[in-house]
């Protein structure tokens, strides 16, 4: 992914509210099942990390995308966003 096409995300991510939210609890299956869904449906979605929880939202980030494929595009303070192209049918 190119610079541009990076900050371009970015932009269009600056409006969006988070959609998930990490606690103290582990990242589990079924949240992994709910971001891979949201991101199939969405393509670029964001994510914000509690106080509580027991990872960083970097490293929440980075586990997320290894595991649904996406890509990391920001991440700041306590959110970030990923992003996934959809597959084509």
């Amino acid at each position: 992914m190119t610079g541009k096409e990076r900050a371009a995300l970015r932009k269009q991510a600056n409006t969006l509210s988070p959609i998930f939210q990490i606690g103290k609890g582990e990242i589990s299956d079924n949240m992994l099942e709910a971001i891979d869904g949201a991101l199939e449906k969405r393509e670029l979605i964001k994510l914000s990390v509690l106080e509580t929880a027991s990872v960083t939202a970097r490293d929440a980030a980075e586990m997320i995308a290894a595991a649904t494929g996406a890509e990391v595009i920001q991440c700041i303070g306590r959110k970030f966003v990923l992003y996934r192209k959809r597959q084509e049918d």
